[in-house]
């Protein structure tokens, strides 16, 4: 399975119309593949809305797209609104739970890690065995690697019920042993990044 995640940045104040014309449009979208989670950010870079799309694999997502081009119920007619669009391909870590619509809370933290090239496998192997206590505390809602668009990428994303609840969980999990991972030799943390994100009311994810 492959998750497509993208992220638009739209003109300042165009987020509740784009959201609009965004959850009017989906039902027919949805007929042909589900949406994983829709989000606007709250804190980090403002004005963006992030997608996520579970596929089978790449000739599947080519498929369905193509579909529902032609189909004329895709894309949203939100185009209008667009200043810049970008689009990763992301592969789940085996222990990652992988977007299971559920409802969660208010804040979703996305979290993106890059590495040093060749470091993503030795990642993967650290968090395996603390995931579990580390998601008793907040759920994890996805973990995995990018494909396609910028490489070596690290992505996690957290739930938490407000941002207080964030702080609170974060606080709690911060113990040696349990959270963070160990960082393996050879492996090199090059950037790190944060983004705050609010599901839609329509986002399967909430």
């Amino acid at each position: 399975m492959i998750f497509e995640m993208r992220t638009y940045l739209m003109k300042p104040g165009s987020i509740p119309k784009v959201e609009e014309l965004f959850g009017a449009a989906l039902p027919a979208r949805a007929k042909l593949s589900p949406l994983a989670g829709f989000w606007h950010t709250e804190v980090g870079t403002l004005n963006q809305i992030i997608h996520i799309w579970p596929y089978d694999n790449i000739g599947e997502r080519d498929r369905i797209r193509a579909e529902a081009l032609r189909a004329g119920i895709w894309p949203p007619k939100i185009a209008d609104n667009i200043v810049e669009m970008e689009s990763k391909i992301l592969h789940p870590a085996p222990f990652s739970p992988n977007f299971q619509p559920a409802e969660h809370g208010t804040i979703y933290e996305f979290r993106t890690y890059t590495y040093n090239p060749g470091a993503i496998p030795k990642v993967m192997e650290a968090w395996a065995p603390l995931v579990k206590a580390r998601s008793a505390i907040s759920p994890l809602i996805f973990a995995g690697f990018s494909d396609i668009g910028a490489l070596n990428q690290w992505v996690h994303v957290w739930a938490y019920k407000n941002m207080a609840d964030r702080e609170t969980r974060r606080a709690q999990a911060m113990k040696p042993g349990l959270w963070p991972p160990p960082r393996p030799e050879g492996v090199t943390l090059l950037k790190q990044e944060s983004i705050f994100a609010a599901p839609a009311a329509f986002s399967p994810l909430r």
